[in-house]
């Protein structure tokens, strides 16, 4: 019998042994520090699969906040400055005059898009690796289509060539200025900040424990000493600390791998079973996917780069943590070596208070290439024969370290959160986050006729993927 001493956490340590269900200590949540006796039934199994539970990942990353309604809502700003795929119609070779802006990779139109045009703004149009560079001089925003008149008149033929088989669908064009002359009115365009609006709602994770009640001589006992100064003893089964366990899996599995319920016939939504937007879903929809060749081949740390450079399109992240499979994870090793030693001691560890030790306790490994950090580790998730190590499908993630700015729609305020965090539900009278409970007629509950003791477990949370275009999913 070990005894120790606990915190307050909701438990209460009984005089005699006599289970209950305030007294259950989860073995998941205590602390054995300096304690040198270990509850026996802890001994009497070995782990020939190691450590199986693979949770974990979501505490690395994120955190987790209340919620007190059925659905997060947050909004995210858009870019401060504007692009555009354009098909340009000149009237002849001189002097380019027409350009009609096409949907965006989103689907927005250009007649939307045009809403941020103006007279007087000076672009730069592009084809391959001829370029143009104007002056706005007319914009139709019904018909989403612009006018320009060109600095360089011989410039303009690039855009126009003799070919007509050449796609001029794919004209480039971004804003870089402005040209008015003396005296001029007020002109530009006054430009709303562009902010889209993004949602998840919670799903609710159950399972249970059962053991008959002449199974109970498998309960453990601990004596204990709480920070308050009262001592008893609290009680644990083996077998239901490990339903815990699996059960605190299953958490993590869902807000990683959970999907949308969806809405037509036969559906898991028009049977009333909404899902939810887990993280390979959110980063599928708005983030970064990567499927190109091996980090460790030919060409591999070019690979990676390129990799650097769609990062640079959207936010920069100095630092990212790469959760990545046993492959994955060996390429970028073999990638690194092949650099001889490139990397090594070159990164900061700032995300873990340049710490290397601290970093490397917790199984990562760091590097630098370009302006970024990125400290590696494997995700056991991914290897484990019975969950993602079995289907394969996903080598990892990409996830942005530090917290990004939001406009919480509920709170009405820019918050900052986690770019990865989870929401539980929880209010004054009812916290959601992880609930057991006992009931039965054993062990000292009689909530029923049965000759049993069950444990239950129930969750409500969700995820939310903040910025997900700065996530990378490898498949």
């Amino acid at each position: 019998m070990a005894t120790l001493t606990i915190g307050t956490s909701g438990t209460t340590p009984r005089p005699i042994k006599q289970a209950s269900g305030d007294n259950y200590l989860a073995l998941s949540a205590m602390n054995f520090d300096g304690v040198t006796e270990l509850p026996e039934v802890l001994e009497q199994e070995v782990e020939r699969f190691g450590k199986r539970t693979i949770s974990g990942f979501l505490s690395m990353v994120g955190a987790e906040m209340p919620m007190a309604s059925d659905r997060v809502v947050w909004s995210e700003q858009g870019r401060l400055h504007a692009a555009f795929t354009i098909t340009v119609d000149l009237d002849d070779q001189d002097a380019a005059d027409g350009a009609t802006i096409a949907a965006d990779a989103a689907g927005v139109t250009g007649a939307v898009q045009s809403q941020l045009l103006a007279i007087g703004q000076t672009i730069i149009i592009t084809k391959g690796a001829n370029e143009v560079k104007g002056r706005i001089k007319s914009v139709d925003t019904s018909a989403g289509t612009f006018g320009f008149e060109v600095y360089g008149a011989a410039n303009a033929a690039a855009l126009n060539p003799a070919d007509a088989t050449v796609d001029l669908a794919s004209c480039k064009m971004f804003i870089f200025g402005s040209e008015y002359k003396k005296g001029s009115a007020k002109s530009g365009v006054s430009v709303e900040p562009a902010v889209t609006t993004f949602n998840n709602k919670p799903i609710i994770l159950r399972d249970h424990y059962a053991v008959d009640a002449s199974d109970l001589a498998q309960i453990g006992w601990i004596e204990v000493t709480t920070e308050a100064g009262a001592t008893g003893y609290l009680w644990y089964m083996k077998a239901e600390s490990e339903a815990r366990l699996r059960f605190m899996d299953h958490i993590e599995m869902a807000m990683v791998e959970a999907e949308a319920g969806g809405s037509g016939a036969g559906s898991a939504g028009a049977a009333g079973f909404d899902g939810m937007e887990g993280l390979f879903a959110a980063i599928e929809s708005r983030g970064i996917q990567y499927s190109g060749t091996d980090f460790d081949g030919a060409g591999g740390l070019s690979q990676f780069d390129d990799l650097l450079a769609e990062l640079d399109k959207q936010g920069s992240i100095e630092e990212n943590m790469l959760f990545l499979d046993r492959a994955k994870s060996l390429e970028i090793d073999n990638m690194l070596a092949a650099q001889n030693s490139y990397g090594a001691g070159g990164t900061s560890y700032g995300v873990f208070e340049n710490d290397e030790n601290i970093a490397l306790n917790l199984g990562f490994s760091g590097f630098r290439r370009g302006s970024y950090d990125f400290y590696k580790t494997d995700w056991k998730y991914l290897n484990d024969s019975t969950t993602r190590g079995f289907t394969g499908g996903i080598d990892g993630v990409l996830v942005p370290a530090g917290t990004s700015s939001v406009y919480d729609e509920i709170l009405g305020q820019n918050i900052s959160r986690p770019f990865l965090h989870v929401r539980f539900r929880a209010n004054q009278s009812e916290d959601r986050r992880m609930k057991s409970w006992v009931t039965g007629s054993a062990g000292g509950n009689f909530t029923s006729a049965d000759d049993v003791m069950e444990v239950h477990y129930l969750s409500e949370r969700t995820l939310c993927v903040q910025a997900a275009n700065n996530f990378v999913l490898f498949k």
